[in-house]
């Protein structure tokens, strides 16, 4: 049946190919007008996981807790302290900068300047609450009596360390983004935010006395995206290296030009469809579309090596095309269906971001289909190939052939059986090394960057001057109407608080109950001993109206008492063990009428990702590996297909796992397409060799013959695809990107086990059950013999 359909369409497409390449020219410059309205574009709100119970208690009370996205700006003077007028009037300057900065949400902004930081202190007459910089001062009179005020009200207020830096070296501004704008409705353009404050606030307020850091989710992503931009300059690299080795290989400018010309327009197309979605490309997926474009050189290489062989045996260019079509359209499409499949199942993660690749990546493995199988031998059946271009590759065939007989023996009993046996010693041992890898972010600042990176020398600068952590987790505890004058209610925090606060990992933990029982010893003349809450209910009340509200530490009407936890870092390691810490206390210690929820803060919305890719990487390897399973046994009708081609991918996919494992990659948002996609393309080289195999298994011969003629058929050309690629994505080790270099090394380690499974594990196991269970009949060709 599929030989028929087969048949039918090379019949349709070679009897119309001018008109169906025009049809495809006329589509690709649609697509490319399209393409060229491509931007890049980043987002807070997508690459959250929406139905995951923390990100729904962050919606809940994002308007009220401090949230996960804000940005921290601090101004460092590299020679002595702030307190003096030209370090105060340039602090003022910038909180009044970032102030009118679109995207911020003025209600947040809190630095010395801020009328919400405010200092509470015991006199005689009790409880005295004043701002840090009182409304007569201002910058016009600053004076040494004026600072000096300054200075003595931040220590009284305990700002040291938090707004002001341990050494009183650097000042910190803090603000909340509003994304999308309250008023317009419009999503913040984050890589636009990001150049903004490097050209209207360390532009301006960075010179050779002081220093400004900036830090947070927006400036984050700013970084990755302008790092994001050098990926051209190394896909281009990719491309040179890779038409050199294709020529190499092909030894024919036109073999060489075909492939990569083909992939190009995948490519473009795809492009073409992110703009027509209104999708724009997210810096975290930028090397998506050049994975994609690597799967169809991959693809093109096998179709060029096709015509190749036919043209050596005799066909002119027509026939050697048509050939060629007839032959791989099956096993091509087999293969780019498990990509397919493959990128499709990363639309279950429900992160707005991974189902957003999801789309346009299946869309671009899908063109292939059409770019690579159709287009690709339509286009080479025009080309001709004369006397000497035959010499020259029956040349180099013979060389390679020789080659090939050599590795040809791995499928000899004898070496299968040793073969068979070293995998499974691999396998036992990948599977165990692999135990205990890496979910979410391992290494601390941001994961995304090198270590010298601008942004996270910032990040470790901010964290040795200031004693708060970077990393908040909030825990948001529900209680009923007016809980925090409630002594049983506010105790419990209190206790949860101290648990939470001796948690490792947890630098310091800030809550309404701690402060309270500050306040309370305030108004009875500091005396230590009065340092707890108060039983009775208008005692409370008054101490709880002691903190200050800008500490968000309670709402409106007393029904949310968050706990923040200020961590030393967001590890996965970390972050599970405050949850488990939550989970655990919640389950041991409930209250009536008081509810434990998770969480809040940068480091909570981490901690709830982390879960989702967690949960959602077993189902969907599961998922492509049972359409490995189904379509080859649709296609070659064999229990032993299915075994041969489905063990060399597994043991390479836990040899990825025992890789990210050593090399301290996590599994993350950036990672888990890569590791989902490793599987869609080295299941190619399989589908392949196995083509190759049973084909000359249903013309009569043994299983070795058969395998050491289906090498010398297309192992030059697995064996080359998988070095060509590894070439190309190797270069991207040198990225600025740390998440790029750690992507080029997984990749290009990938290509190569998947490749060196194909050629020595698949026959070796394909011979073992020949010889342990013996076919009963003849063999049947594949579906796709034409």
């Amino acid at each position: 049946m599929l030989a028929s359909l087969v048949w039918a369409l090379e019949r349709f497409f070679f009897r119309q190919r001018l008109a169906t390449l025009a049809v495809l020219a006329v589509v690709t410059l649609v697509m490319g007008l399209f393409a060229l309205r491509l931007e890049m574009s980043a987002g807070f709100d997508k690459q959250l996981p929406q139905q995951h119970a923390f990100i729904k208690t962050f919606n809940q009370y994002r308007d009220v807790l401090f949230g996960a996205n804000r940005i921290i700006v601090v101004l460092h003077a590299r020679h002595g302290d702030i307190w003096n007028k030209e370090a105060l009037t340039r602090l003022h300057d910038l909180t009044q900068a970032l102030f009118f900065m679109p995207g911020i949400d003025r209600r947040s902004v809190t630095s010395l300047w801020t009328p919400n930081t405010r200092a509470v202190q015991i006199t005689e007459e009790g409880m005295k609450a004043e701002d840090v910089v009182g409304g007569d001062v201002t910058v016009g009179t600053l004076d040494d009596k004026a600072i000096a005020g300054i200075r003595e009200r931040t220590l009284i207020g305990g700002f040291v360390g938090s707004l002001v830096a341990n050494d009183h070296s650097g000042a910190m501004v803090m603000a909340e983004l509003a994304d999308p704008d309250p008023q317009t409705g419009k999503r913040l353009n984050y890589l636009a935010f990001s150049q903004q404050l490097e050209d209207e606030v360390r532009a301006r307020f960075a010179d050779g006395d002081y220093d400004v850091q900036i830090i947070g989710f927006a400036k984050q992503m700013g970084d990755i995206g302008a790092g994001a931009r050098s990926v051209v300059g190394f896909f281009f690299l990719a491309f040179v290296l890779t038409a050199l080795a294709v020529y190499w290989y092909t030894r024919s400018w036109v073999l060489t030009f075909l492939p990569l010309f083909c992939s190009l327009v995948s490519v473009v197309w795809q492009f073409g469809t992110l703009t027509l979605l209104g999708y724009g490309l997210d810096p975290l997926a930028i090397l998506v579309p050049f994975l994609v474009f690597a799967i169809g050189v991959s693809h093109g290489v096998q179709q060029v090596n096709f015509i190749s062989r036919e043209v050596c045996a005799g066909a002119d260019g027509l026939t050697a095309a048509r050939r060629s079509f007839g032959g791989l359209l099956i096993p091509g499409t087999l293969a780019l269906i498990t990509a397919f499949v493959g990128f499709a199942t990363l639309a279950l993660v429900p992160i707005p971001m991974i189902r957003e690749l999801a789309i346009t990546a299946s869309v671009g493995v899908a063109y292939k289909i059409v770019t690579n199988l159709i287009m690709l031998p339509l286009l080479a059946s025009y080309f001709r190939f004369d006397a000497a271009y035959v010499a020259r590759v029956e040349r180099l065939r013979s060389w390679r052939d020789g080659a090939m007989v050599g590795l040809g023996r791995i499928a000899e009993p004898r070496f299968a059986a040793i073969g068979s046996l070293l995998c499974l010693g691999l396998m036992v041992l990948a599977v165990w090394q692999s135990q205990g890898r890496h979910v979410g972010h391992v290494l601390p600042g941001a994961p995304e960057l090198r270590a010298d990176s601008r942004y996270n020398q910032d990040v470790e600068s901010v964290v040795s001057h200031f004693a708060l952590g970077l990393d908040l987790f909030t825990v948001a505890v529900e209680t009923p109407e007016g809980g925090c004058y409630r002594h049983d209610v506010m105790t419990y925090v209190d206790r949860l608080t101290w648990y939470l606060g001796n948690v490792p990992g947890v630098l310091s933990a800030q809550s309404l109950p701690a402060l309270t029982k500050l306040s309370a010893s305030g108004v009875n003349e500091g005396n230590p001993k009065w340092a707890a809450l108060p039983m009775d209910e208008l005692s409370l009340g008054e101490a709880v109206r002691q903190v200050p509200e800008a500490l968000r530490l309670y709402n409106e009407d007393c029904t949310l008492l968050p706990i923040n936890l200020y961590l030393a870092d967001h590890k996965a390691s970390t972050l599970k063990e405050v949850v488990q810490a939550v989970q655990r206390y919640r389950a041991e210690h409930p209250l009536d009428g008081v509810t434990v929820r998770l969480a809040s803060g940068n480091a909570g919305v981490q901690a709830a990702t982390n879960e989702v890719v967690e949960t959602s990487e077993l189902p969907m390897m599961l998922y492509v590996y049972l359409t490995i399973v189904l379509l080859v046994f649709l296609v070659y009708r064999d229990w032993r297909a299915m075994v041969a081609c489905c063990l060399p991918l597994t043991l390479a996919t836990f040899l990825g796992y025992w890789f990210m494992k050593a090399l301290d990659i996590g599994l993350t948002v950036a990672t888990l397409p890569v590791m989902v996609l490793a599987v869609g393309i080295g299941v190619d080289y399989a589908f392949y060799i196995y083509n190759r195999l049973q084909m000359h298994l249903a013309e009569g011969q043994d299983i070795v013959s058969a395998f050491k003629q289906g090498l010398r058929e297309v192992g030059v050309a697995t064996v080359f695809t998988a070095l060509t690629l590894s070439v190309g994505v190797a270069t991207w080790s040198f990225s600025a990107l740390k998440f790029q270099a750690d992507m080029g090394l997984l990749l290009t380690f990938m290509f190569m086990v998947n490749m060196i499974m194909a050629i020595t594990l698949l026959p070796a196991i394909a011979v073992m059950l020949d010889t342990l269970i013996p076919r009963r009949g003849p063999v049947r060709a594949p579906l796709l013999a034409h």
